[in-house]
């Protein structure tokens, strides 16, 4: 076997693992780069491999960052089958779908207002690329070994993080590689813990927040503190928010502060149709979540889901006190971007950051402490609050991942830290070989591994 790192290494974003076994060719994962340019100018570079030429796809989770160059892949003939979790399939689509009318939108705005360098501007891929994916999906159970053609046999296994993530146990000839994908919080209030490290002759472990370890602060506190705070002044509480997760989790932290009466009493909007419709795949996937259908619909069903621009754009208009959720989580598109160039400017109002922030990305320069963002070719001011919601993080930190990797039955041959910057990533490949002994590695971009020698 030979492992290939196509995205996810050096950077957070744009996992993708190819496989390859004398003709035999999986891939594991096939996300989008975000983030710095020159990252997200590697999704229009031809690939270094025919996607013909590729059997099967094999999905950890269903984030855009490791699911989101489906639709070019399929559209650059990759024949196959897309296999992942029940829930990941139908999260998938979701996202998909979504990422597709971004990238349309965004090109028609462009066009409209001239402010991109190509003529025409063109979408990634289109909302009909997308909806190509929906019957290659292939929804395989929990830890049941399903078996590809071409030899290979996979199994997922619960990584937590967020619904249907899993961690992919891959196995062809009597040797195996494991790919952690994005590990979850042992003790995230609505996720499983992720299930016990199996052993593997070679591991490919993310490595997101490898280089610290996570406040041990309630963030419910610091939540109805900051809210506390900003109804006091009249203002807005704006918190950019992935869809799939991070709002869940804010809806759920909404609820016990409500249920405590530690939270003012303001209206909760969501605007994202995504985030509406992913809040419902909590009902249809009881199995995969703490919470159960009968408790996920309290949690979720205090809040005001918003769907049409219409009702967006009154949002916008709106004074406070109230809060707003709205996608995507690192400000990179969606209708937030709509809601900051509105609340951003004003000192009364807060910008609530909820998740990790990629170099590049317009919550990332929030986050260190930009006066101005550029938002649809134009630089909008940033005088209101910023402010970090701690401990709220779905990644695992670096303390979590090696108790992690400790369940592990047997040391791998070799561990590959992946899925972080890259001072995350030698940070925890450092100690993974000072305390456990491990031979790890930070692979660089399209670096290819030795294959796996014979025993």
């Amino acid at each position: 076997m030979r492992l290939t790192f196509l995205g996810g290494a050096g950077t957070v974003t744009g996992s993708k693992y190819l496989l390859q076994d004398g003709a035999a060719r999986l891939l594991i994962d096939c996300g989008l780069f975000q983030g710095l340019k020159q990252l997200r100018l590697r999704n229009r570079a031809p690939l270094p491999f025919d996607p013909a030429s590729i059997g099967a796809v094999v999905l950890t989770h269903a984030h855009l960052d490791h699911s989101g160059y489906l639709p070019r892949l399929v559209a650059q003939g990759f024949p196959g089958r897309v296999h992942c979790t029940a829930a990941t399939r139908d999260l998938a689509r979701i996202l998909l779908l979504d990422s597709a009318a971004l990238q349309e939108e965004e090109a028609k705005h462009a066009a409209r207002h001239g402010w991109s360098k190509h003529n025409p501007p063109l979408p990634l891929y289109t909302i009909g690329q997308a909806r190509a994916c929906d019957s290659r999906f292939q929804p395989a159970d929990w830890e049941n070994p399903v078996r590809l053609p071409e030899g290979w046999v996979i199994r997922f296994r619960k990584a937590g993080h967020i619904l249907g993530a899993a961690s992919v146990l891959v196995e062809r000839g009597g040797r195996t590689v494991l790919f952690s994908g994005d590990l979850g919080r042992p003790n995230d209030p609505i996720l499983p813990p992720p299930a016990p490290c199996p052993a593997a002759d070679w591991m490919v472990v993310e490595s997101t927040y490898g280089d610290r370890r996570h406040a041990q602060i309630d963030p419910a506190d610091a939540l109805a503190d900051l809210a506390r705070k900003v109804f006091a002044r009249g203002g807005v509480l704006l918190v950019p928010s992935f869809a799939v997760g991070r709002t869940q989790t804010i809806l759920h932290l909404l609820w016990r502060l409500r249920k405590a009466g530690k939270l003012p009493a303001a209206p909760v909007f969501v605007d994202s149709p995504m985030a509406t419709d992913v809040t419902h795949l909590y009902m249809r996937h009881p199995a995969d979540h703490k919470l159960g259908s009968e408790l996920a619909r309290e949690v979720f069903g205090s809040a005001n889901y918003v769907q049409t621009p219409e009702e967006s754009k009154r949002l916008s208009a709106r004074k406070g006190p109230m809060i707003l959720i709205s996608a995507s989580g690192m400000a990179t598109g969606g209708r937030i971007l709509h809601h900051l160039r509105a609340f951003a400017p004003h000192p009364e109002n807060a910008v609530l950051l909820a998740g990790f922030q990629a170099e590049g990305t317009r919550g990332a320069q929030l986050a260190h402490g930009a006066k101005s963002i550029k938002i649809f070719g134009e630089q909008v001011p940033v005088n209101a609050e910023i402010a970090i919601l701690p401990n709220a993080s779905a990644h695992a930190d670096a303390d979590e991942i090696l108790a992690w990797l400790k369940t592990a039955p047997r040391p791998p041959e070799r561990i590959f830290v992946t899925h972080g910057e890259p001072g995350a990533s030698e940070a925890l490949r450092g100690r993974i070989a000072a305390e456990l002994g491990w031979n790890a590695r930070v692979p660089a971009l399209e670096e290819t591994a030795e294959p796996v020698p014979e025993t």
